[in-house]
């Protein structure tokens, strides 16, 4: 499914229309208490971590998936990443398989069980924390300090899958910003909800910027949860962005799309530049002068990352 995140999600405040929808919040609030009730935690023999997140999309879980997979090797552990099985989020699926030990399957709970088949030791899941078949050892939540929570309402009437308050029962915050002094308030924010929870600042980092000239200009399109937060980035960055065209998240392009993108970029005498997420579902013929951004991230405090993810591991022991 390809999803065009409403723009009334993010503003400060709701809206009329984020009113409107309310009833339509509150229905699907009472289905999923139900669902709740039905679903059963599974015993495991496999030690989980889950990267998730209560804001719908565009925080930044398949990165940090990939990161702290990167991190964890340094353990002697077999470890795997994971993501339910989904064909429209193909996609991810493909970055997570090329960079990491992959496992997908159309359950979490057939994850789990290929995983014991597999002798894996840590599984790193891509998204789920609202699955309660599954008790995860260590829970993160991610977020994007640029959007935060947007309007503060539950999915439809807003952006969120939870409310903040469920903070309470999660073990810690991944907040990925483009400026360290600039979290202070969020921080705050998540501490007076559960002042145990541990917080990690989180920095994309271009892994290619020398392949990019800022004296160049750039047309970008892309199809990801935070487009705005992409180009806040490129701009601080010196990219000059002369043009943007945001598609839905997850976008399957079509020829139509990559001929008119590049007659476009060729008017305006501007480079063609994407997503990696957004590169690998451009047919071979087509990418040339498109190029893709190779976005890293940086953790703050590393060593305590790793040192914390141990010591909750030993924990549940």
């Amino acid at each position: 499914m390809n999803f065009k995140k409403p723009k009334f999600w993010d503003l400060k405040k709701p809206n009329l229309l984020s009113h409107f929808l309310f009833p339509l919040t509150i229905i699907l609030q009472i289905n999923n208490f139900l669902l709740r009730l039905k679903s059963k935690n599974i015993s495991k023999k496999v030690k989980t971590i889950c990267i998730g997140n209560i804001y719908l999309g565009g925080t930044g879980k398949t990165p940090l998936t990939i990161k702290l997979f990167e991190i964890l090797s340094s353990l002697e552990l077999k470890i795997a990443t994971a993501k339910k099985y989904y064909l429209s989020q193909s996609d991810e699926q493909t970055i997570l398989k090329n960079e990491t030990n992959f496992i997908t399957s159309k359950t979490r709970v057939k994850i789990v069980e290929k995983a014991i088949q597999d002798k894996i030791d840590l599984v790193i899941f891509d998204d789920g924390l609202q699955d309660k078949n599954l008790n995860y050892d260590i829970k993160f939540v991610c977020f994007d300090s640029s959007i935060w929570i947007g309007n503060g309402r539950l999915i439809p009437s807003g952006p969120l899958r939870e409310n903040l308050s469920s903070l309470k029962k999660y073990d810690a915050v991944f907040l990925k910003t483009h400026d360290k002094d600039k979290t202070d308030d969020l921080i705050n924010s998540i501490k007076k909800i559960n002042h145990q929870i541990k917080i990690f600042k989180v920095f994309y980092k271009l892994l290619n910027l020398n392949q990019f000239n800022s004296s160049e200009k750039y047309f970008l399109f892309s199809g990801i949860g935070n487009p705005k937060s992409l180009k806040d980035f490129l701009v601080k960055n010196s990219f000059n962005i002369t043009n943007e065209i945001i598609y839905p998240d997850h976008y399957k392009y079509s020829q139509k799309d990559i001929n008119l993108l590049k007659k476009r970029a060729n008017d305006l005498g501007a480079k063609l530049i994407t997503t990696e997420k957004d590169y690998i579902k451009i047919l071979e013929k087509d990418k040339n002068d498109i190029h893709y951004l190779k976005l890293g991230l940086e953790i703050d405090n590393e060593n305590e990352l790793l040192n914390f993810i141990k010591y909750k591991l030993n924990e549940t022991n």
